[in-house]
């Protein structure tokens, strides 16, 4: 079985999160990924705890089915033995902040006059242009600047980030699409491509109906917890022992709701009958619910929800949600074998294709494990690899 993206090589010069991130999903799905790290590593070798041992569960997150090689880029043979890697690739990834690459000469112009097809991709916090480029941009600086943050978290509380950094996997996600759409249209014209993604912009197209609730309606958003703008009810809700969530998105699940929970009153009570009027009086509605709910286990309100057909769901745990059934039976979960970490298990790739899917083929990298390999490859001798570790450009094995 051929993979989607077998035969296509990426020079990946990033670190942290959405470089990592955009360089694993092309990597699961058959690229091979040369992972470019300074000596001292990629800084999320060093992110935690968590540790596996002495790995940090970060790195492990994000850099399955990469090689690796470890280059000082600040010598001239570092930079020779990243010049020669860019003649040869069909994609290039950096996520410096802008300049840096350039400073190098490194940046897509010195690599496309070496390599005319590349398709060139760099990722930033506030993109290669405009006023906000020169600013440092972290996951929470993004959030911040683009508005989300200031939509996250309790109405009386202050704002708050995801668990998780949506802004960096967003706009690495944003990135694999971009340089597979490259690479699709490049078969087709022959043309290389420069691709320029920030997760500033990523964040503002995030704001979808609540950025077009501006734009079109003057309406400011406020932080609303995990109600819905729009929608009601539409929230978390705590039973008398735990936490769940429900979505009565439309009249007819709002009848059904009401019908199993003996209150078919308020069907037709014109501060609930519609979904407009139930958003407009969702602090009392909330507050009603709220009652209701604290008079039921959590497993008779599922129960009771799920009877009637209303979506519901208990707020898992993460460890919870991670030996569930249903991850079990979706493959989430792969394992592979590491020389550091005998039994390594990764959540995978969530897309299923049915004749090339993706393929857990090599465990995350010790730090320059495949540099010798790598510097054969582009055409070092044996004599010069080992000059090259003993004056220090390189670092690894």
């Amino acid at each position: 079985m051929v993979s989607m993206l077998e035969g296509i090589r990426v020079v990946d010069f990033t670190r942290a999160m959405a470089g990592p991130f955009a360089t694993m999903i092309l990597g699961d799905f058959g690229a091979e990924i040369v992972k470019i790290e300074p000596l001292q590593g990629d800084e999320t070798r060093l992110w935690g705890p968590p540790f596996a041992e002495s790995e940090s569960a970060y790195f492990l997150s994000i850099n399955r089915n990469k090689m690796d090689i470890s280059v000082d880029l600040h010598t001239k043979q570092g930079v020779e033995i990243a010049s020669r890697l860019c003649k040869l690739a069909d994609v290039v990834i950096e996520n410096f902040r802008p300049g840096v690459m350039g400073s190098l000469g490194l940046d897509y112009a010195s690599v496309a006059h070496l390599n005319p097809r590349v398709i060139y991709c760099s990722i930033s916090g506030f993109g290669q242009s405009g006023i906000l480029s020169a600013k440092p941009g972290y996951d929470i600086i993004a959030l911040a600047e683009s508005g989300l943050l200031a939509i996250t978290g309790e109405s009386n509380g202050k704002p708050v980030k995801f668990g998780v950094p949506v802004a960096d996997m967003a706009a690495g996600m944003f990135a694999a699409f971009s340089i597979s759409a490259a690479l699709f249209r490049r078969e087709k014209g022959g043309q290389g491509e420069k691709i320029d993604v920030s997760l500033f912009d990523t964040m503002m197209y995030w704001l979808t109906h609540q950025g077009q609730g501006f734009l079109s309606a003057g309406v400011e958003p406020a932080r609303m917890g995990a109600s819905h703008p729009s929608i009601a009810p539409y929230s978390s809700f705590r039973a008398k022992d735990d936490y769940f969530v429900m979505a009565a998105a439309n009249d007819q699940l709002w009848r059904k709701f009401c019908e199993e929970f003996g209150i078919a009153n308020l069907i037709d009570d014109p501060r609930f009958s519609t979904n407009p009027s139930r958003v407009r009086n969702r602090a009392e509605l909330e507050a009603l619910l709220d009652k209701i709910f604290s008079g039921y286990t959590l497993e008779m309100v599922i129960a009771k929800l799920e009877r009637a057909g209303v979506p519901c769901a208990r707020v898992q745990s993460v460890s919870s949600a991670l030996k569930s059934e249903g991850v079990k039976q979706r493959g989430l979960i792969r394992n592979i074998t590491s020389h550091r970490l005998r039994d390594l298990s990764l959540v995978f790739s969530p897309p299923k294709l049915l004749n090339s899917p993706a393929e857990l083929r090599l465990p995350p990298p010790d730090l320059g494990e495949h540099t010798s390999a790598i510097l054969q490859q582009i055409g070092y001798s044996a004599k010069e690899v080992q000059e090259l570790f003993t004056t220090g450009v390189v670092k690894g094995k």
